[in-house]
């Protein structure tokens, strides 16, 4: 199975609103959609996104300015899968990091640090790898880019595909992360990128 990995850009916006319209998520109800717009370099400050609709409206919006970043996994010119990953400085006052990450220390700001937050896989595609390439480009990218380490945040203790969509700490283990410290019922992952 070949798998095409493409940068998430303003022209692609319409099979990443694609992709979310019909990738089932935990609940597989449409209210529950979330087009990944919690997880984006944008301040979320007085933004409305209590429903699908809202939430779809400011993920056109987030893609056409480059406040959500990432890659689309394709099959057969098909979206399968998303990963997140943004300039972590960039995402401390997005509603995610704002919720979740608290206890995540920010970095010295001579530090460029790409975090990986978030990956979506359609469920016929789960377990064959799809997320262990996204994060083999995003890995890719971040050192050509000049970033100096890439983050992962995965839940200490894996519960289920849905609720562990920050990855997995085998996952990132593999791909050579090596784990920081502990932050609330996240382990910190790096991956250093400069020698």
């Amino acid at each position: 199975m070949g798998i095409d990995i493409k940068r998430l850009t303003p022209e692609l916006s319409e099979d990443y609103l694609y992709f979310f319209d019909n990738t089932p998520h935990s609940t597989n109800k449409p209210e529950h959609r979330c087009y990944c717009v919690c997880w984006s370099s944008k301040d979320c400050e007085g933004t409305d996104f209590s429903s699908a609709e809202k939430r779809r409206d400011i993920a056109k919006e987030y893609v056409r300015d480059g406040h959500i970043q990432g890659y689309l996994a394709y099959v057969d010119n098909k979206v399968i899968g998303w990963c997140n990953a943004n300039t972590k400085e960039d995402c401390y006052g997005c509603v995610s990091w704002k919720m979740f990450m608290k206890p995540i220390r920010k970095d010295q700001s001579d530090v460029k640090v790409k975090s990986v937050l978030c990956f979506a896989v359609s469920p016929q595609m789960r377990g064959q790898g799809v997320a262990t390439q996204l994060l083999k480009r995003v890995c890719e990218d971040a050192k050509e880019d000049g970033f100096d380490l890439i983050e992962a945040y995965p839940n200490r203790e894996f519960t289920s595909t849905e609720d562990d969509f920050m990855g997995t700490i085998s996952m990132f283990e593999k791909a050579g992360f090596i784990r920081c410290y502990e932050a609330g019922n996240k382990i910190v992952m790096q991956k250093a990128l400069k020698v």
